[in-house]
């Protein structure tokens, strides 16, 4: 097939291919009760798959009122408004071989750009929830001629050379690459975008055209993907393909179409599911997103079929990501990967906390709590995020509510104005110059706020409405013909009031006590008509009030809150400050921050007239402190360096690494496990001395994770032999990873030997040269001190190098995870090849006597 317009004629597979799919849309049926315009599907769900515990109510039932969220939502259904839908179509309508003369879109919807065509099915989305949730008919009069020009595109797939049902921006010979072992850029992603904002065309919106299209590109997608083997669809399935799994299981529990699961189920990704369905983490360097969107599918798939095997997979998912993965704000990913797990410190960056990430975790965690409303904590986490990085994402100060694409936590990151294709990391979008994924997954966040504020139970048992956020809001629950009012200050101040402003009924009301209650030191307060129950208000939980409930009746709650610190798992000397749900920010105008500052913890106070700013001492100067999500069009700071309580000056660790056999060697101060020989390092006698030699290949001496943690100073020192120079080779090496490291090489590039320190984040690593290599062919004993913004490095007790302006410090780096004697954390460098003894880690940076005395000694 051409790429082109004016293709050749279609060859015999594609008559077979157009036949096959015109027999497999031709026999889909769809009952008139299976969704409803504005709500999910009221289909009954068989034996085949379990009912959900909770019900969300559906977005026309929720209105919000004045709040933060109301103002973004605003903002960007003044975009949906305003946004030309021609210029949008100009490459589906190319593509397909019709006319058109809109200006192209820039950024990823640029002719050139393999995945365009993305943004229209997040735009038909939004337009679908914001028609739903305001009852404006100007979305659904924006909406359907989309819909129907892309019903257009679809009829006119055969002329151009594709096959029936095919829709894109692109031509269909992408698949062929595919399906081939190419890797074009996410071509099913993209189709699920379309898929999934037609589908919420039909379920939010009532369009039967939307359904229509839909059910043709489910078609081409069944014929597409059946005759691949199961092994070739794997492959397929190693580029990224969005949430196909997902679009196509919610569209089997519209129509219980068979064939919709069919293929649904050849997208389940064996490589990321099999190691989550054993209950095992191995995210670590898979990319964040790709592999979010993938789980998500996972519990309308357990919905679909009633195999526990796919709940499983996406609680261990969940678990893994929020309690081993994510940052402060409650975002994941650097440079949209996963790390190992609980490594946060040690990969800060300017592009931490991809936005689409958490759009697509907090689906998955709403999902989840329907079938687990006893997890709390999966609201818990959806509240910390939709404040923190969801509401942040925004530009308070663009009509057209642009967004950034990642909220990076390094310090001094900062959310710029807008951007377009390759633009700073902390860009916002623009009207035609950007569209990222970030650009259409914020369309969707800021026109769904209401979407999960309350949810219900449904069935024979006695009503319960679960107040799930605390959001300015008011719900009408037909079933009991009862309108709730939620009145809160929240997050800015402490208080809830829900009262029922009309109608009267008996049912449960159950509240959320969040978690971070219980870090505060105080209790919630419950209240019903200004009595206080006798209710058990356990933090983590839902408190429940059971009554019959009449006009005017009212429940208040509160919420005590404190500055509460927060520290890294990977390094509990940096730590974040949080005022109940809200994580605060150093706001830092234009200056600039090479490091994370040093904070002084007994410093915090509030700003006077302030209910939410605070103040607070770091580095020496007074920072303001405010909610992250108000702070835009500056340089701000999230993680503080916290400095440690004095201790003793002592070892606390040290190798003399004369066992003679074996494979261990011991840390005589008992606190450390032991240090393991590997690869080619072996015992040797030298001198009368033992040590262990390190062959040049793979030898290395692997020490034992979190040497230097807790050290805002320190000194590291050992004896050790060079037999041949190869640049990069390391001496010592501790850290993470090639970003996060305290190391000394026996040479550089240039020839002299060099210690450096560098916590991912830096621009740049702090160095201390020597003015030449470490000598070769004999013993020397060489030691590094670090110490209030200084670095001095010793060979045989002389001062050989030093730095006096270090921009970062030991404190930084943590509990380290590989810690080396011999090789590098970058396993692309050399190891070394020579031999070493007598390896320590002092608590305090020694002075130069006694430095000289330690390698006399």
């Amino acid at each position: 097939m051409s790429a082109e317009p004016g293709r050749p004629a279609p060859s015999r597979r594609q008559i077979l291919f157009t036949a096959t799919a015109a027999a497999t849309a031709a026999s889909l049926t769809v009952s008139p009760a299976a969704a409803a315009p504005d709500g999910p599907a009221r289909h009954p769900v068989g034996a085949d798959g379990p009912h959900p515990v909770l019900t969300p109510f559906a977005l026309s039932e929720v209105r919000l009122l004045d709040s933060p969220f109301l103002a973004n939502m605003r903002r960007t259904c003044a975009y949906l408004l305003d946004v030309d839908t021609d210029r949008l179509l100009h490459t589906f309508r190319l593509n397909a071989g019709l006319p058109s003369s809109a200006e192209p879109c820039g950024g990823w919807e640029a002719p050139g750009i393999q995945l365009r065509g993305h943004t229209t099915g997040h735009l038909l989305t939004a337009l679908a929830q914001a028609y739903a949730n305001t009852g404006d008919t100007a979305y659904a009069d924006k909406s359907r001629p989309l819909v129907s020009a892309l019903a257009e595109c679809q009829r006119a797939a055969p002329a151009a050379g594709f096959h029936r049902g095919y829709l894109s921006a692109f031509p269909e010979s992408v698949f062929d690459q595919l399906e081939a072992g190419g890797r074009p850029w996410a071509p099913y992603y993209t189709l699920h975008k379309i898929m999934a904002g037609l589908l919420d065309q039909y379920r939010l919106a009532g369009d039967q055209q939307a359904l229509d299209v839909l059910l043709e590109m489910a078609a081409w997608t069944e014929t597409r993907t059946a005759p691949l083997s199961r092994e070739r669809m794997q492959s397929v399935l190693r580029v990224e393909f969005g949430g196909m799994n997902d679009v196509l299981t919610q569209l089997y529990l519209v129509t219980r179409d068979p064939a919709h699961l069919r293929t649904a189920q050849r997208f389940d990704h064996d490589e990321l599911y099999a190691p989550l369905a054993a209950g095992r983490d191995e995210l670590a360097g898979r990319h964040a997103n790709t592999e979010i969107a993938k789980v998500v599918g996972a519990v309308p798939s357990y919905e679909a079929t009633g195999d526990r095997r796919y709940l499983d997979i996406a609680d261990t998912f969940w678990t893994a990501v929020v309690r081993h993965h994510s940052y402060a704000i409650g975002g994941n990913s650097d440079k949209e990967l996963f790390g190992p797990p609980d490594e946060i410190v040690s990969r800060l960056s300017t592009v931490t906390c991809e936005n689409c990430n958490s759009y697509n975790m907090l689906k998955l965690g709403r999902h989840l709590f329907r079938h687990r409303p006893e997890r709390a904590e999966y609201l818990d986490h959806y509240e910390w995020t939709l404040y923190n990085q969801m509401l942040a994402e925004q530009d308070p100060d663009s009509a057209h509510g642009f967004v950034t694409y990642y909220t990076g936590l390094w310090a001094g990151s900062q959310r710029e104005p807008k951007g377009g294709l390759g633009s700073a990391p902390g860009s916002y979008s623009g009207d035609y110059d950007n569209f990222s994924c970030d650009h259409g997954t914020g369309l969707e966040t800021h026109t769904k706020f209401a979407d999960t504020v309350y949810f219900r139970t449904d069935g024979p048992r006695r009503p319960e409405l679960y107040v799930n956020l605390f959001i300015p809001s008011e719900v009408r629950w037909e079933q009991t013909g009862v309108t709730i009012r939620q009145e809160t200050d929240h997050p800015t101040g402490d208080r809830t009031r829900l009262t029922v402003t009309h109608g009267q009924a008996r049912f449960s009301m159950r509240i959320r006590i969040p978690g971070w209650v219980a870090e505060t030191g105080g209790r919630a307060v419950l209240k019903v008509n200004g009595h206080t129950t006798g209710t058990r208000l356990a933090p983590g939980t839902y408190a429940t009030v059971t009554r019959h409930w009449r006009t005017g009746d009212h429940v208040e709650l509160v919420l005590p809150r404190v500055p509460v610190w927060r520290p890294a798992p990977d390094n509990p000397q940096v730590a974040s400050l949080s005022y109940g749900p809200l994580v605060l920010a150093g706001e830092y105008g234009d200056t600039g921050l090479a490091t994370l500052p040093v904070i002084s913890p007994g410093t915090v106070r509030r700003a006077p007239g302030e209910r939410t700013v605070f103040s607070a001492v770091a580095d020496r100067h007074s920072v303001r402190m405010r909610p992250f999500h108000e702070v835009h069009h500056q340089r701000y700071n999230v993680y503080w360096a916290l400095t440690p309580k004095p201790g003793r000056a002592r070892d606390i660790a040290r190798y003399p690494l004369d066992e003679a056999t074996g494979t261990a060697a011991a840390d005589r101060t008992g606190t450390f496990a032991d240090a393991v020989l590997a690869g080619g390092a072996t015992w040797s006698t030298d001198g009368g001395a033992t040590a262990i030699t390190l062959d040049g290949r793979d030898g290395h001496l692997a020490l034992p994770a979190a040497l230097p943690s807790g050290l805002d100073e320190l000194t590291v020192a050992v004896r050790v032999r060079v037999d041949t120079l190869a640049p990069s080779a390391r001496v010592f090496d501790l850290g993470y990873h090639k970003d996060t490291y305290l190391f000394l090489a026996a040479t550089t590039g240039s020839g002299r030997a060099r210690a450096a320190l560098k916590i991912a984040g830096m621009e740049a690593e702090d160095v201390v040269d020597a003015a030449g290599p470490l000598p070769v062919g004999r013993w020397i004993h060489v030691a590094l001190t670090l110490a209030d913004g200084t670095g001095v490095l010793y060979i045989d007790g002389a001062e050989a190098g030093r730095n006096p302006a270090m921009v970062a410090g030991p404190l930084l780096l943590g509990r380290t995870s590989h810690n080396y004697l011999g090789r590098s954390q970058n396993s692309t460098h050399p190891h070394l090849h020579g031999a070493v003894r007598d390896f320590r880690l002092r608590n305090r940076a020694l002075t130069a006597d006694e430095v000289r005395r330690l390698a006399d000694g």
